[in-house]
């Protein structure tokens, strides 16, 4: 093994808040990689396959950030981002000096400009680095990581970006990350909403549906969405890869966002009315694909 190479993988002491769905494939990422990790989640039992596998619990935000070298946070909300960096017991609630801070969270701009500046004041380092690619994408290292921040930081976290992901780049300043997501969940949302009605129009055409699928795939139509949840959808599966309720939180800040820059996004808004219409329905705690189940029972 060649020194370059060495340095690139050197065990850190990594922090990780927010063991769900996806966060807690990463963990088992970074673990595999022969990394310490602390973890905290605010339901703790969500940690405890983790910690049989060699992660350490911490009772809050900030006593994970006091055994780190780097702290991940991946929770649900914006209100969840403040909460755990700013809260009675959260990151800034430490000495934060010489620590990498990289929020993989959905959240906004805005909020990914206000960590930047106060890791700053306090001597550190702080990314948003939000994520495409669901629980599959986590499951397999193969998210696609976007980036805000300063490139000397982004090359320090370039190693464990390697080791969860299998594209990841610097988008820009601070908040450049969720922005790119925000385009990102704006590309998403016309994709779904694509392969749904696809989906209903195929079948109220009596076309055999998995040949359909095979046929599409090849062609110009091919596409993520389809490709990844139209199988789940056949087997009426619709566990969550990626919440309803996570989704419609996006496409409102992606819907802020544009309003902010005079920008009018109507097809972005009819996918969000469609969402909010399904967890209107109860299907909010679904995988996306529930979007089917506007039309089918």
């Amino acid at each position: 093994m060649d020194l370059f190479f060495y340095v690139e993988v050197r065990e850190m002491n990594i922090g990780f808040i927010g063991t769900g769905v996806m966060g807690k494939s990463i963990v088992k990422h970074f673990l595999a990689a022969g990394h310490e990790v602390a973890v905290y989640n605010r339901t703790k039992s969500k940690t405890d396959e983790l910690v049989k596998q060699g992660a350490v619990w911490q009772d809050t935000p900030g006593e994970v950030t006091a055994v780190s070298e780097i702290v991940f946070s991946m929770v649900g909300y914006p209100s969840d981002v403040e909460e755990i960096y700013y809260g009675e017991k959260g990151i800034f609630s430490v000495d934060s000096n010489n620590k990498i801070f990289v929020d993989l969270t959905t959240s906004t701009p805005t909020l990914a400009g206000k960590i930047y500046q106060t890791a700053k004041e306090r001597g550190a380092v702080a990314l948003d680095a939000p994520v495409s690619g669901g629980d599959l994408g986590a499951q397999n290292a193969t998210l696609t990581i976007m980036v805000g921040g300063d490139q000397a930081t982004y090359d320090q976290v370039v190693p464990l970006f390697k080791v969860m992901g299998k594209s990841y780049s610097l988008q820009g300043a601070a908040g450049a990350g969720q922005h790119t997501k925000m385009a990102n969940q704006i590309m998403i949302a016309g994709t779904m909403t694509g392969m749904t009605e696809m989906l209903v129009y195929a079948k109220a055409a009596n076309l055999d549906m998995e040949k359909v699928l095979a046929t599409l795939g090849g062609g110009a139509a091919q596409n993520w969405s389809m490709t990844n949840y139209a199988p789940r959808i056949l087997k009426e599966d619709y566990s969550a890869g990626f919440f309803v309720k996570h989704f419609i939180k996006d496409l409102k800040i992606a819907l802020d966002e544009a309003e902010k820059m005079q920008l009018d996004l109507p097809a972005t808004k009819l996918a969000t009315e469609l969402y909010e219409r399904l967890a209107d329905e109860g299907f909010e705690n679904d995988g996306t694909q529930a979007l089917i189940k506007l039309w089918w029972s």
